[in-house]
This record gives structure tokens, sequence and C-alpha cells, in this order.
């Protein structure tokens, strides 16, 4: 007799139940000697789980895909995409799997997938599986995001699954289980608008108003609000990477998610001497991806969203074209406020500045970093230093910018005095500690090559309290060696 499947979640999978026919049910492959690298308790409690449980032979095995929990549809979902411009009409879970939702501690739907479970369906030539380091990897930076306070999935455990897998050299196996508001891309509306037509883009429109916008279900036009909803909400997103620095390095139509949130921890990284031209991924050799280029390509993927969209804009082809481009158009200047709201905070200064005169302010900063250098992460926090009291970083920094007097001048006049408010949201907008590139692959050569996990769970534990200065953590403040940025790529890897 076989033994019952362990329950450690209360699922309740409304994409199965709601949307048959936008996935296949598949199962996970088993792994061969499962054991367990990392398990997120504090994101465990909130999913309802218990966190000694999941650390149990049962729960490894389950997060392993060896097991499949009691509640748990899994299934493959179906999407495509526009990868660097060039659309792909299937792509799909090729190596991951949507095992089911949860309603969380808050009472917010979330979804429990795993990446690196083995071959689906979707897999075209790729064996469905992930190596251990790029798991790390998305634990690590997803993790770092979250707590800089930026929309995005996160990472409930790491598990090596004592298989080898093969990419440049044979590398251990690993199923990362990933959480998200939900897994809806803009690339899956681009599937079934290619393959079955409206009526299931309207299906799947349907899903998402009530899962993600349900103040758009009463509204006159809740297919063009959507539209707009979701620009609105990849317009605060990206503003927020470029707060941080944070460059995604692959933002095709299948990384773009309906909810919001940063998915899809590939070949990203954070920049350090600012540079709008900044890429590190291996695969963007024409600098689409690019530091600057980010809130331009949200724009052409909302583009590529309301082209699915049309027929449920208006059965007038024109109007809804004319509708649709109306709601894009307008994107350039909410992707311009919130880049303006985001950066007077790490100037510093309140909201209540001309526009123009305060987006010359910061204009002017970058300027001076990009001209000296420097980098951005370590000026914006001298600049908070500065803004407290004591100017002797920025100083430091700036000593041979002689024009630097004159902006500075200019700063103090704009903002004569901060209040404590004003330097708490000043501080939270300028982290000193990031999960800087040479940090991240240090930590991840030690876990594979070394099966030593101390460094990663160091810069773990440092990334996860990024705004406190502490002395002890000084050297994760500093930047990469210049010989390691200037030859620095990252690598899709998984």
């Amino acid at each position: 007799m076989n033994a019952p499947a362990p329950r450690f979640f209360a699922f309740d999978n409304t994409y199965v139940r709601d949307l048959e026919e936008f996935y296949v049910l598949w199962k996970p492959t088993p792994a061969s000697k499962p054991s367990l690298i990392r398990l997120n308790e504090e994101l465990a409690r909130e999913l309802g789980a218990d966190p000694a449980a999941l650390a149990s032979p049962a729960g490894i095995a389950t997060l392993a895909g060896s097991l499949v929990p009691e509640g748990a549809e899994p299934i493959a979902q179906a999407y495509a995409g526009h990868q660097f411009g060039h659309f792909s009409p299937q792509l799909g879970d090729g190596r991951a799997l949507l095992l089911g939702e949860v309603i969380d501690r808050s009472g917010e739907r979330r979804d429990i997938a795993f990446k690196g479970s083995g071959r689906t369906p979707f897999s075209r030539n790729g064996d469905g599986k992930c190596a251990l380091g790029p798991a790390l990897r998305e634990y690590i930076i997803s993790e770092a995001m979250h707590a800089l306070g930026i929309p995005t999935t996160r990472s409930l455990a790491v598990v090596a699954t004592g298989d080898m897998v093969r990419r440049d050299r044979a590398q251990p196996g690993a199923v990362l289980t990933r959480v998200a508001a939900s897994h809806v891309r803009v690339g899956t509306f681009q599937y079934f608008a290619a393959h079955q037509g409206p009526e299931q883009v309207k299906r799947l429109a349907d899903y998402v108003i009530a899962r993600h916008y349900p103040e758009l279900a009463t509204s006159p036009q809740p297919y063009l609000d959507l539209l707009a909803a979701v620009g609105e909400r990849q317009a605060e997103l990206v503003a927020r990477w470029l707060g941080v620095g944070f460059i995604h390095g692959v933002m095709n139509t299948d990384n773009m998610t309906l909810s919001g949130e940063t998915i899809d921890y590939g070949p990203c990284a954070f920049m350090e001497t600012y540079s709008p031209g900044t890429v590190f991924s291996s695969i963007d050799s024409a600098g689409r991806y690019a530091y600057g280029k980010q809130a331009g390509i949200a724009r052409w993927n909302l583009a590529r969203l309301a082209e699915t969209l049309l027929p449920l804009i208006d059965t007038d082809d024109n109007r809804a074209v004319q509708a649709a481009t109306a709601v894009i158009d307008a994107l350039p200047e909410r992707q311009a406020e919130h880049w303006l709201r985001v950066f007077r905070a790490k100037l510093g200064i309140d909201e209540t500045g001309d526009a123009e005169a305060d987006s010359a302010l910061i204009d002017d900063f970058l300027r001076l970093l990009k001209q000296k250098h420097l980098d951005f992460t370590v000026a914006f926090r001298a600049l908070f230093h500065a803004a407290s009291g004591d100017p002797t970083r920025l100083n430091a920094l700036m000593t041979s910018a002689t024009d630097f007097a004159d902006w500075q001048s200019r700063w103090q006049a704009r903002q004569p005095t901060r209040p404590a408010g004003l330097l708490t949201a000043m501080q939270r907008a300028n982290p000193c500690y990031i999960p800087r590139n040479h940090r991240v692959e240090a930590a991840l050569d030690a876990a594979v090559d070394d099966n030593n996990l101390e460094p990663f769970e160091r810069l773990l534990a440092v990334i996860q309290s990024p705004f406190d200065e502490r002395a002890v953590d000084a050297e994760y403040a500093e930047p990469a060696p210049t010989e390691f940025t200037t030859s620095y790529m990252t690598f899709c890897g998984t």
C-alpha cells in the first residue's frame, strides 16, 4: 500500500480549476538523492507551513520533486514570448512546474512553483533541470530585492538533487522552490492570442482581473483599464530597479508578470560604476536590456500585451488601436513620475519642488557620477551621510570634481532643512549593502566547488538588512576590484 501524500500547504488551485487548456498536467522528475541546501523559514511560516516539517525527509523529498504533496496539482504553464525582440510562438515551462496555490497568512494568494524539476512537454531540447549555482543565485538576489522593498518573486528553498547536470561542465543539480503572486506573463497572453484567439485571451484577462485587479471587475472598459493598471505597476517596478542599480538582463515578454513582480533572475546584476549603458549579460551583446533602456523596454513589452487585448478593448479595430495607443503613449510620463519620486527620495528632497528643476538636479548628479566613474551605491550612500551632517565621504569622492561645489550648493538650497522623516526616507532609498557581483560569484563558487555554504549564508545575512550600516560588514559595502567589474559577465546558466 502506498503511503498517504504528505500535507504541507493548504492548496487552492484556481489556475487549474478556471483555466483548463492553459496548461499541461505534469509531474516533477524524482531526485536520486535529495538534500536540503537552504530553507526560507520565515517565508514558509508566511505560507502557513511548518518549517520543521519541510526540513524533514518527506519535506525535502517534496521540495526536490520526488513526492507530490496532498492538494498539489502540478502543471506546466503554456506561454510564448518576444526574446530579444524576436517572437517565439511557444516557450512554456520547460524546466518549471506550478505546484499549486495557497492563501498566505496575510490573505494573499501565492503560487508555489519548482524550477529545475525535470523535462516537461515545453522543454524542447532542454533537460528541464537547474544547476545548483543558478538556484542559489536566484535565492540570494530575490531575497535581496525583497529586503530592498522591491516587488519580487521569492525563494522558499533550494534542494540539491544528487544528480549532475551538464552545462559548460558537469555541475550539481538542484530544484529551486519559487513563490510568486502569480506566474501569468505578457507571454501567456501572447500564446493564447497566437494559438487560440480572443475568447481564450478573454478568459485569461478575466482571471487576471479577478486575481490581481479586482477593482476593475465593474469597469465599463475592464480590458483597457487592465492594460493601464499593468503599465502602472511596471512603471513603478522599473523605477525601483533603477533606484538600486538593478539590471534584469533579459526583459523578454515572457519575463514580465501581470502582477508587477520581478521574475526570473538569470543574467541579472547590480551596476557598480554608474553608466546608463551598463550591460552584464553575455547574451545581450547589443545592449538591448542595458540599465538605462529598461523603462523603454517595459513600454515595448506593454505594447505587445496591448496587441493581444485589442479584440477585447473594442470590436472596431481602429477604435481599439487608438484607445490602446493612448495608454501606451501615456506610459513614459508615468514612468518619469515614478523615476522622479524614487530619485527625489535618494537625494533627500521632498515632493513640493518643480519637477523639471528637480529632474535636472538629479540628472546633474548622475552626470557627475558618470564623469568621475563613481560607484552608484557608494555615491548615493555618501550623499545620505552628507544630508545627515557628515560630508566627509562625499567630499572624498568628489575632490577632483571642481564643478561639484556648484551642484552641492544647488542641492542644499533645494532642501535647506530635512526633517527626520525625510532623512529616514532617504536612508531607505540608499542602501549600504547590495548583492555585489563579486560577492555573489565568490559565494556561489564556494558552494558549488567546495561544498562550503558559509560565504553564501554570510552574504545572505548582510543583504537581508541593507539599510543599516554595520562595522563588521564594512567589506560588503566596498565596490568590486576594477579588474573584476570590467570583465564581469552573467549567464542564463539554469
